[in-house]
């Protein structure tokens, strides 16, 4: 089977890609950078399609002959970063995603497996908890990238009204794992502790799921998952900031940061971070979205995802060691120090 990956580079995209070269699928994989994707896939046969979702047309010869297209491309990390960004979400996620999909149908791709986000849910009145039955809440709208999320399944929904072309939607949960070259928030918030760069034990946390995961859901979707239908994968458990540092101290060596900075001091923090980013055009640790993003203790089910498609989900410890080792690998974190030796 050929296969069509958008986003291929990122975190989930190229755990994905080879997850599928490894399954036996032939894949085209859609890239900003061929030059980086030849370095990040050496070794793997595939074929490189350089092409920007704002720009679909572009690039849309080349689905032609693929009979699934997993669409992972979306404006996310950036987000996080200060200035006003709803523009270039509403392009990439919401009107590049229709573009894609008109494309896909006009060139007979027979199923599409779309990347959403577990954000997207609103939680149970009373509850703790959410799954794929409830509507966005409050905490959802205001977020811009989860808003546009909730717009883009509003689309494809109106998409499907029309169109015979099966479409599955996935869900993924705060994505940790290997190969976070960009990196995500996630693999960025991992460097920092690794080069010991965090101001203190930060307040909040999330709900965490390994990438490969989610990449494995998605491929059973392609044969398991049912048309319309969204499947949250992962982000069952809230791990907070304070066991997550202790899991990092436990697989990398390198002690976690004991003093507790308090909300208030998080919240100034990144006010001060990102008036520094908008003056110097440089990315910075921490923004107000983000800190807030991280103090809301969100959980979702996956029941659905693993009765349907099979899912699982591997122990957040194992994550995190197959993390620090390829960021190790790769050079970009430094080595665990070797004891002294004894005379």
């Amino acid at each position: 089977m050929h296969a069509f990956v958008t986003g291929a580079t990122g975190l989930l995209g190229n755990n994905l890609v080879r997850l599928l070269v490894q399954q036996g699928y032939q894949v085209t994989a859609l890239v900003r950078s061929q030059a980086k994707a030849t370095r990040l896939f050496a070794g793997l046969d595939l074929r490189l399609v350089e092409g920007d979702m704002r720009d679909v047309a572009s690039f849309a010869d080349a689905l032609a002959g693929c009979q699934v297209l997993f669409h992972t491309a979306a404006y996310f990390r950036e987000y996080f970063q200060p200035g006003n960004h709803w523009e270039t979400l509403e392009a990439i996620n919401v009107r590049g995603t229709l573009a894609l999909l008109a494309q896909a149908e006009r060139r007979s791709v027979e199923r599409v497996i779309y990347t959403s986000s577990s954000g997207v849910i609103g939680m149970r009145p009373g509850q703790a908890w959410g799954d794929e039955q409830d509507s966005p809440d409050d905490y959802v709208l205001r977020n811009l990238y989860f808003r546009s999320k909730v717009l883009a399944e509003q689309q494809i929904a109106r998409f499907l009204e029309t169109s015979a072309l099966p479409l599955v939607l996935i869900l993924p949960g705060w994505m940790f794992g290997p190969g976070d070259a960009a990196p995500t928030s996630s693999g960025q918030l991992v460097l920092d502790f690794l080069k010991r760069a965090l101001p203190g034990l930060i307040s909040g946390g999330g709900a965490p799921v390994d990438v490969r995961d989610v990449a494995q859901a998605m491929i059973n979707a392609v044969e398991r998952g049912r048309s319309g239908e969204r499947y949250i994968v992962g982000g069952d458990h809230f791990v907070s900031f304070a066991e997550l540092f202790q899991m990092l101290e436990q697989v990398s060596g390198v002690p976690a940061p004991r003093l507790p900075i308090p909300l208030p001091v998080m919240l100034a923090y990144a006010a001060a971070s990102e008036l520094y980013g908008r003056l110097s055009g440089k990315p910075v640790l921490a923004t107000i979205s983000g800190v807030r993003t991280l103090q809301a203790r969100r959980q979702t089910r996956s029941d659905k995802a693993v009765r349907e498609l099979g899912a699982s989900f591997r122990p957040l410890v194992e994550t995190l060691r197959d993390e620090v080792a390829w960021f190790r690998e790769q050079g970009l974190a430094p080595l665990p120090s070797l004891p002294h030796a004894t005379p």
